[in-house]
């Protein structure tokens, strides 16, 4: 704006953005810079004296509303149970504001007299002008806890189910929520931090019977705080939505897009068909097709069910149920590709020349239906020669053009050159009433690969895509490994009889020529684990840096919206730059990338630990009718407080005490990550094969306790005893391990 805004103009910018009412922020939405800037300053100064503007914390607002964020006191529900609040600071000339707490499932239990900091929303109603949601109680940040309540004649105690947590929490008797002993609780912080006894906590929820086998998912569901149940009007949208029809869509209903997923997929997110190309310019080319849900058609920019898939960010799986982004009426029905029902996609046709390379691709939106919804087994079966009566008629029209055109697309893979690890996946086998019947190896077949590699083209050509058409998006981002981790991989390698080079452009085919290397030595899997934790963390974000570990310069996620909400937004993103309906990106989301980039980035971390920890509760609990028994394995990491096995028949971490280890005193190495003997001078060192005994399996915890019985097939190296309360020695290793540091620098220093 040329020139100073209107006194009017100012009130109505801050009236429509209550979050952006500093003064820079209001110089930049009416682009004042240099010596206007007094002038604008003067113009606030006039609308405070006038009362129409209030000045707090160097913002300006009006004083006849609340801040869209304020503190709250509690003045208890009403008669139909309905929590109200009052503002702990109100400088209108009106009548105080009257504020409904809309309460979240998860929130905690809230009276009379307690100040929350919460989120508000200005309604027009009878009863109330506000809504709020709550961001936090005042005054504290309530640590949460979910553990087995124990009743006591004071109340009880909560004892932690987290790994590594003994320390017990107090509930008072009006605290415990009707728990009843042995259930399992979540409970939050009460009062302050306790600086002696028992920190104190009161009970939010009760969870049932700890003991029960799918208790242990939703251990981890209430530990990590992933919301498992739907809003009523999330609900509501979803049970409202109807079919989508042809208009204005691309009718592909008599192409072949068939589904390959697990035979336990719980949804049908893409499907895929492939033939040769025909034009003799491309002789030996082919033509892909990868078809996936067009949930943007359901689930629209700003509605309650894309509010709450933004909150969720991904899906999360466990072995006995799965805690969706959205409803099922969606993520099972409307969305999925299921086999013989017209379902609306985003489809994309590329073309490969014989070598696999992508000449070109063209997105469509499309309505389509499945001949065949197949999964992994019986499609690689098919191909092998023992086709059933569901892939016999489609083998030859369907299944061999696809592997065809897969063949070609490994060939162009291995020139690319992505991070080819070799780490097996563990698949855990639940009875009906959830006990682990047994824990396995998932066997990778060329189905799978066939499926992640179709996948990963139609991702490619979403990034460049929407890079060509300048569109906003997010990018899958993967960046190269840090100079510490590489150090300490080649470390690893080095201790291994390895080489990874130093001084050149780090390149996946670099990594790829160490793996190749070690595999199928005694080395291969501690080779494998050490360059999977040499990467960094792939994470959603609007700038393109790259995936490195698919050694690939552009990448977006497309294809699997029912499950990520990234993949959603970029659905969004080529429905506006195709300009093929409404419910594309907006403008306002396309703003707000960076922190939706960075919130999904979150809530994928969190159910990655979660089912990681599930996994870890189900294996406690597989093995905790063998305690006693022997088991072989390698030594999977090395800490300051034990040493860790991995087991090879169930792929387990357990953990060996450091004070369980031999006689003597053992010194922690960081930088070679290995212990050393003080009187024998026995090294431990990662990926030694270890013999060990089961000592304890928790399930609750996941906890796994192990005694070392013998290394690399002996019995560990007997140290002198030190005599009883004496500290074991250790001045002598410090002294070697000094002496071993000055040698290595020698070393080096003359190589």
């Amino acid at each position: 704006m040329s020139s100073l805004p209107t006194k009017n103009d100012i009130l109505e910018w801050i009236e429509q953005n209550p979050t952006l009412t500093a003064k820079r922020d209001i110089a930049k939405a009416f682009g004042i810079k240099g010596a206007a800037r007094i002038d604008l300053k003067r113009v606030l100064k006039e609308l405070e004296a006038d009362g129409h503007l209030e000045k707090r914390n160097r913002s300006y607002q009006d004083p006849e509303r609340l801040p869209p964020v304020s503190v709250l006191q509690i003045t208890g529900p009403d008669d139909d149970g309905d929590l109200y609040a009052k503002p702990m600071e109100w400088h209108g000339t009106g009548q105080e504001p009257i504020v409904l707490l809309i309460p979240r499932a998860s929130d905690p239990a809230m009276g009379a007299g307690d100040r929350i900091l919460a989120r508000l929303t200005l309604v027009k109603n009878d009863t109330h002008h506000y809504e709020a949601r709550l961001i936090r109680r005042i005054g504290t940040n309530p640590r949460r806890v979910v553990g087995v309540f124990r009743q006591t004649a004071e109340g009880g105690r909560i004892q932690p189910i987290d790994k590594g947590s003994d320390k017990e929490w107090q509930v008072a008797s009006g605290a415990t929520h009707g728990a009843k002993d042995g259930e399992l609780v979540e409970a939050e912080q009460a009062g302050p931090k306790a600086r002696m006894g028992l920190p104190r906590a009161r009970i939010v929820e009760r969870l049932g019977d700890p003991s029960a086998p799918k208790a242990v998912s939703l251990i981890a569901i209430h530990q990590h705080g992933i919301p498992d149940s739907f809003p009523d009007d999330v609900i509501a949208a979803a049970d409202a939505a109807k079919p989508v029809g042809p208009e204005g869509r691309k009718d592909l209903r008599d192409l072949p897009l068939i589904t390959i997923d697990p035979s336990d997929a719980r949804d049908h997110d893409d499907a895929c068909f492939a033939h040769a190309d025909e034009d003799p310019k491309n002789e030996g080319g082919h033509v892909v097709w990868v078809a996936i849900a067009d949930v943007a058609a359901y689930v629209t920019p700003g509605s309650a069910l894309d509010r709450e898939a933004r909150k969720r960010g991904n899906s999360t799986y466990f072995p006995d149920r799965v805690v969706p982004m959205l409803p099922d009426r969606l993520s099972g029905d409307l969305c999925s590709l299921h086999e013989g029902v017209p379902r609306a996609c985003i489809a994309v046709e590329m073309v490969l020349d014989a070598d696999g390379n992508k000449l070109r691709h063209r997105f469509y939106r499309a309505l389509m239906q499945s001949p065949a919804s197949l999964h992994y087994e019986e499609v690689q079966a098919a191909i092998d020669g023992t086709a059933n009566e569901r892939t016999q008629p489609l083998l030859e029209p369907v299944l061999k053009p696809l592997y065809a055109a897969y063949a070609a697309l490994v060939t162009a893979r291995a020139r690319r050159q992505p991070l080819e690890l070799d780490l097996p996946e563990r698949r855990i086998e639940l009875a009906e009433d959830g006990t682990v019947t047994s824990v396995s190896f998932k066997e990778r077949l060329d189905a799978h690969r066939l499926i992640e590699e179709f996948m990963v083209l139609a991702n490619v050509a979403a990034a460049e895509t929407l890079i060509e058409k300048k569109s906003p998006l997010l990018f899958r981002v993967h960046e190269e490994p840090s100079p510490e981790k590489l150090d300490a991989l080649r470390e690893t390698a080095r201790a291994s009889g390895y080489n990874l080079a130093k001084g050149q452009v780090l390149k996946t085919a670099h990594l790829n020529r160490l793996l190749q290397e070690a595999a199928g030595s005694d080395e291969a899997e501690l080779i494998n684990i050490s360059t999977l934790r040499s990467m960094t963390q792939a994470y959603y974000g609007p700038i393109n840096l790259g995936h490195f570990g698919l050694a690939l310069p552009r990448y977006a996620h497309f294809t699997s919206p029912i499950r990520r909400y990234a993949d959603l937004i970029v659905h969004r993103a080529l429905i506006s730059a195709h300009g093929w309906g409404k419910d594309g990106l907006r403008p306002e989301d396309a703003d707000g990338l960076e922190d939706t980039g960075t919130h999904i980035s979150d809530t994928e971390r969190r159910s990655m630990v979660a089912e990681r920890d599930t996994t870890d509760r189900y294996l406690a609990s597989y093995l905790s009718e063998r305690v006693g028994s022997e088991f072989t394995g390698r030594v999977s990491g090395i800490a300051r407080f034990g040493i860790f096995v991995k087991l090879d028949e169930t792929g387990a971490d357990g953990l060996v005490p450091m004070r369980s280890i031999g006689n003597e005193y053992f010194h922690f190495d960081a930088e070679t990550m290995t212990l050393m003997g003080a009187d024998s001078g026995q090294i431990i060192g990662l990926g030694q094969r270890a013999t060990v005994r089961l000592a304890e399996a928790a399930p609750i915890t996941g906890g796994i306790a192990l005694e070392l019985l013998e290394l690399e097939g002996a019995k560990l190296a007997q140290g002198r005893r030190s005599p009883a309360g004496r500290t074991p020695r250790k001045r002598g290793v410090k002294a070697k391990r000094k002496a071993d540091k000055i040698k290595r620098k020698v070393k080096r220093s003359r190589s």
